[in-house]
Parts: C-alpha cells; structure tokens; sequence
C-alpha cells in the first residue's frame, strides 16, 4: 500500500472509531469520511462494506476480550472468574456506544466480532456450569438466561452514562446476586430457547446492516 493510502486507512479508522464511540456503529458513512479529511470514493476503496471498516476498528479490541474469556475460564472459582470477565465487558460497553452495539446486538459478518460471539457463548456456558457445580449458582439458569440479561443491560448503559457513569456495576451486581445458589426461587416462565434469542438480537440489530 502507498504512503498516502496507508495514511488516508489510518484517518479513516481514527475517524470511525471516535464516531461510532459517539454515535455507534450505525454513525453515516459520509460523516466518517469528513472527519477524516478524505472523500466518500477514498474510504470505499479501502473499505467497500460498513463491516470492512468495523473489523479494522474494532478488531483488536475484539481479540483482547477473547483473551479475558481465556483467562475467566481458567480462574479456579468460577464464579469469580465470571464476575470479573463480566465487569470488564461492562466497561468497554459503558466507554464506547460502538462496542455496545457490537455487544448486546445480532450483527453478523464481521470475522473477528463472529469468532467472539462464539467465545463469548461457550466462556459463558463453561463458567456457569462449573459455578452450578461449585454451588455458587442456580442450578436453573441457562446460558441463554444470561445473555438476554446481559443484553439488556447493555442496551441501556449508555442512556446513563452522562448523569451516573459508573451506575452499570451496581446493576451489573444486582442481577448477579440474583443468580447466586441462595437466592434461588421458582420461576413463572421456561427460559428462552437459542433460536428465541437469537431472534431477540438480530431485531435490534437490524438498521445497522446497511453496508
């Protein structure tokens, strides 16, 4: 690549990850050129589909949770392995509205977003089996249980960010104190199947697979 594509690449991303930390990943495209400086032709050079620029931005920040879920699966309490993993999720959900939306939505066909869903998913059913087998959880929860409740959440961690920032992690504990062993109590409804979920995400993510 030339030094002015190369240099042109770099604006780019700079550009979007500030405006989809603003905004989230739905932020126009042609707001993300401006800021960079460049014209609408140059970013779909470099990048031809809105995923193509959400792989560059947020790809490495994507890999670094996969590492946090490695290192929460081989904590030997699995339900502090799980808290922390969980808090460090919040953070960046809580710093970054892009993120969020990558997070607690269904959007698919980003390589490296896909390949942390399904860590994601299976760090999640590792650690709550093995906290159900420690005794520190319910015996009734499901991985799908969780997500949903995660998912929501996250959703609304933005709209409180401006009036009670750090706000997240009392709610974030509220519902896992919910989860512990002795809190358990019967509950009115079955949980949520994975295609039910699924459907549940993909509709909020909906307007945000425009390329």
């Amino acid at each position: 690549m030339r030094r002015d594509a190369l240099r042109n690449r770099e604006l780019l991303i700079a550009a979007a990850r500030e405006l989809y930390a603003e905004q989230g990943v739905d932020a126009p495209l042609d707001d993300i050129a401006r800021r960079a400086g460049v014209g609408n032709a140059t970013l779909y050079r470099r990048f031809p589909t809105r995923g193509a620029l959400i792989e560059a931005v947020f790809g490495d920040s994507l890999n670094d949770t996969i590492r946090r879920g490695e290192e929460a699966r081989n904590t030997e309490d699995a339900w502090e392995g799980l808290v922390r993993y969980l808090q460090h999720i919040f953070e960046g959900l809580a710093a970054d509205r892009g993120a969020n939306d990558l997070m607690t939505t269904g959007i698919q066909d980003i390589p490296s977003l896909d390949a942390l869903k399904a860590h994601h998913h299976q760090t999640i059913s590792l650690l709550i089996g093995r906290a159900q087998e420690q005794g520190a959880m319910r015996d009734d929860v499901t991985v799908e249980d969780l997500l949903f409740m995660l998912a929501a959440l996250g959703r609304v961690v933005p709209a409180s960010m401006t009036t009670a920032p750090g706000a997240w992690l009392r709610h974030l504990h509220l519902l896992l104190a919910g989860l512990r062993a002795e809190a358990a109590a019967p509950l009115p409804t079955p949980p949520l199947t994975a295609d039910q979920l699924a459907g549940a995400l993909q509709s909020l993510a909906a307007p945000k697979q425009q390329s």
